[in-house]
């Protein structure tokens, strides 16, 4: 059953955001960046730890997960080293994230060619 709970929350984000990209005629760069805000949203105010509880992977693995990484790594960090501590969270947090799509991509640019 976990694994239903997990493809539907996961499968709700993606029509959200599908449903932003048709009906709302954001650009992808704008519907990405709305689901990375409403992540960090629901992270404020500690709602979206409740859905990684209820729905496991389906609310971990979609971008939503970016925003509220960013935002709880910031939220722990400030609590323990006060204003320096909201950038070193959200880096603490992201970081392996943003290091692998960076070499990744760098990695897929040798072996193919980008169009430029």
């Amino acid at each position: 059953m976990e694994y239903v709970i997990a493809f539907v929350v996961g499968g709700i984000i993606c029509i959200i955001g599908q449903l932003l990209l048709d009906v709302g005629k954001l650009s992808p760069t704008h519907t990405l960046s709305a689901l990375v805000v409403l992540g960090a949203l629901l992270d404020g105010f500690h709602l979206y730890d409740r859905l990684i509880d209820f729905a496991g992977a389906g609310a971990t693995v979609p971008i939503t997960s970016f925003g509220h990484s960013l935002v709880h790594g910031a939220m722990a960090e400030g609590e323990r080293f006060g204003f320096l501590g909201v950038g070193m969270g959200i880096f603490e947090v992201t970081s392996v994230g943003i290091s692998s799509a960076i070499l990744f991509s760098f990695l897929v640019a040798l072996v193919f060619k980008p169009r430029g």
